[in-house]
Protein backbone atom coordinates (compact mmCIF):
# COMPACT_ATOMS: atom_id res chain seq x y z
CA UNK A 1 0.00 0.00 0.00
CA UNK A 2 1.17 3.52 -0.72
CA UNK A 3 0.97 5.51 2.22
CA UNK A 4 0.05 9.74 1.19
CA UNK A 5 0.82 11.02 4.51
CA UNK A 6 4.29 10.73 6.10
CA UNK A 7 4.16 7.50 8.83
CA UNK A 8 7.00 6.10 10.86
CA UNK A 9 7.43 2.54 10.60
CA UNK A 10 10.12 -0.31 9.07
CA UNK A 11 7.18 -1.60 6.51
CA UNK A 12 8.91 -0.15 3.88
CA UNK A 13 9.07 -0.24 -0.09
CA UNK A 14 11.85 2.46 -1.29
CA UNK A 15 12.55 3.29 -4.76
CA UNK A 16 12.21 0.00 -6.25
CA UNK A 17 10.02 -3.37 -5.85
CA UNK A 18 13.06 -5.27 -4.62
CA UNK A 19 14.06 -2.37 -1.74
CA UNK A 20 11.85 -3.74 0.94
CA UNK A 21 12.61 -3.67 4.77
CA UNK A 22 10.69 -5.27 7.09
CA UNK A 23 12.92 -5.10 10.28
CA UNK A 24 14.90 -2.63 12.17
CA UNK A 25 18.72 -3.72 10.76
CA UNK A 26 16.98 -3.68 6.88
CA UNK A 27 15.61 -0.47 7.70
CA UNK A 28 18.78 0.91 9.77
CA UNK A 29 20.82 -0.25 6.25
CA UNK A 30 18.06 1.44 4.14
CA UNK A 31 18.35 4.94 6.20
CA UNK A 32 22.52 4.55 6.24
CA UNK A 33 21.99 3.91 2.44
CA UNK A 34 19.88 7.12 1.70
CA UNK A 35 22.31 8.86 4.01
CA UNK A 36 25.33 8.33 2.48
CA UNK A 37 23.79 9.33 -0.84
CA UNK A 38 22.73 12.63 0.24
CA UNK A 39 26.54 13.12 1.11
CA UNK A 40 27.35 11.85 -2.64
CA UNK A 41 24.93 14.14 -4.04
CA UNK A 42 26.70 16.90 -1.93
CA UNK A 43 30.20 15.89 -2.77
CA UNK A 44 29.33 15.84 -6.21
CA UNK A 45 27.90 19.13 -6.48
CA UNK A 46 31.26 20.81 -4.90
CA UNK A 47 33.60 18.42 -6.91
CA UNK A 48 31.60 20.24 -10.09
CA UNK A 49 31.82 23.77 -8.86
CA UNK A 50 35.15 23.26 -7.97
CA UNK A 51 36.40 21.55 -11.34
CA UNK A 52 34.58 23.36 -13.47
CA UNK A 53 34.88 27.05 -12.12
CA UNK A 54 34.82 29.82 -14.68
CA UNK A 55 38.35 30.79 -15.88
CA UNK A 56 37.43 33.73 -17.68
CA UNK A 57 36.13 36.33 -14.71
CA UNK A 58 39.45 37.78 -14.00
CA UNK A 59 38.54 40.68 -12.15
CA UNK A 60 35.53 42.28 -10.69
CA UNK A 61 33.49 44.18 -12.54
CA UNK A 62 34.35 47.23 -10.21
CA UNK A 63 37.44 47.90 -11.63
CA UNK A 64 36.27 47.58 -15.48
CA UNK A 65 35.09 50.98 -16.29
CA UNK A 66 34.77 50.07 -19.56
CA UNK A 67 32.73 47.54 -18.90
CA UNK A 68 28.44 48.34 -19.76
CA UNK A 69 26.07 48.96 -17.46
CA UNK A 70 23.67 45.41 -17.02
CA UNK A 71 20.98 47.00 -19.34
CA UNK A 72 23.77 47.32 -21.98
CA UNK A 73 25.09 43.99 -21.90
CA UNK A 74 24.09 41.48 -24.65
CA UNK A 75 21.73 38.61 -23.29
CA UNK A 76 24.26 36.19 -25.45
CA UNK A 77 27.56 36.93 -25.25
CA UNK A 78 30.34 35.54 -28.13
CA UNK A 79 32.15 32.90 -26.19
CA UNK A 80 34.79 32.25 -28.93
CA UNK A 81 34.77 28.82 -29.76
CA UNK A 82 37.64 27.42 -27.77
CA UNK A 83 37.77 24.17 -30.03
CA UNK A 84 37.53 20.48 -29.07
CA UNK A 85 39.20 21.13 -25.60
CA UNK A 86 36.00 23.25 -25.36
CA UNK A 87 33.75 21.08 -26.35
CA UNK A 88 35.22 18.15 -24.01
CA UNK A 89 35.04 20.58 -20.99
CA UNK A 90 31.47 21.42 -21.22
CA UNK A 91 30.35 17.82 -22.46
CA UNK A 92 32.05 16.47 -19.05
CA UNK A 93 30.45 19.78 -17.07
CA UNK A 94 27.07 18.29 -18.46
CA UNK A 95 27.45 14.85 -17.80
CA UNK A 96 28.64 15.69 -14.11
CA UNK A 97 25.52 17.98 -13.30
CA UNK A 98 23.61 15.08 -15.30
CA UNK A 99 24.68 12.04 -12.74
CA UNK A 100 23.75 14.77 -9.92
CA UNK A 101 20.44 15.43 -10.95
CA UNK A 102 19.74 12.07 -11.43
CA UNK A 103 21.11 11.13 -7.88
CA UNK A 104 19.20 14.28 -6.62
CA UNK A 105 15.80 13.48 -8.27
CA UNK A 106 16.47 9.43 -6.47
CA UNK A 107 16.73 11.19 -3.21
CA UNK A 108 13.23 13.22 -3.82
CA UNK A 109 11.87 9.85 -5.20
CA UNK A 110 12.67 8.63 -2.05
CA UNK A 111 11.64 11.24 0.34
CA UNK A 112 8.14 10.59 -1.28
CA UNK A 113 8.00 7.13 0.34
CA UNK A 114 6.62 9.65 3.08
CA UNK A 115 8.32 7.37 5.51
CA UNK A 116 9.79 9.68 8.56
CA UNK A 117 12.99 7.60 8.41
CA UNK A 118 14.05 8.22 5.08
CA UNK A 119 12.59 12.05 5.07
CA UNK A 120 14.78 12.97 8.05
CA UNK A 121 17.94 10.63 6.76
CA UNK A 122 18.13 12.34 3.74
CA UNK A 123 17.62 16.03 4.91
CA UNK A 124 20.44 15.31 7.72
CA UNK A 125 22.73 13.67 4.54
CA UNK A 126 22.04 16.72 2.43
CA UNK A 127 22.71 19.06 5.64
CA UNK A 128 25.91 17.28 6.63
CA UNK A 129 26.94 17.19 2.87
CA UNK A 130 26.47 20.39 2.94
CA UNK A 131 28.54 21.56 5.37
CA UNK A 132 31.23 19.16 4.96
CA UNK A 133 31.94 19.83 1.31
CA UNK A 134 30.50 23.14 0.45
CA UNK A 135 30.01 25.55 3.33
CA UNK A 136 33.79 26.27 2.39
CA UNK A 137 32.28 28.00 -0.87
CA UNK A 138 30.98 30.62 0.89
CA UNK A 139 33.97 31.95 2.08
CA UNK A 140 36.60 32.46 -0.64
CA UNK A 141 40.20 34.05 -1.20
CA UNK A 142 39.03 35.57 -4.18
CA UNK A 143 36.19 37.71 -5.45
CA UNK A 144 34.30 34.91 -7.29
CA UNK A 145 31.24 34.72 -7.29
CA UNK A 146 29.92 30.69 -6.84
CA UNK A 147 26.63 30.90 -8.38
CA UNK A 148 24.32 29.19 -5.09
CA UNK A 149 21.39 27.05 -5.95
CA UNK A 150 18.92 25.80 -2.90
CA UNK A 151 17.27 23.20 -5.11
CA UNK A 152 18.59 19.91 -3.77
CA UNK A 153 18.13 18.15 -7.36
CA UNK A 154 19.76 20.67 -9.33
Amino acid sequence: MMHMTMYWGTDLTLLFDWWTTDSWPTYSLSLLACFLFSLLYQFLESLRILLFKPTSAAAPAADLPSQPSSIEAPLLSKSGGGGRKNSLRRLAHAAFFGVNAAIGYALMLAVMSFNGGVFLSVVLGIFAGYYWFRSGDLVSESNDAVAENSCACS
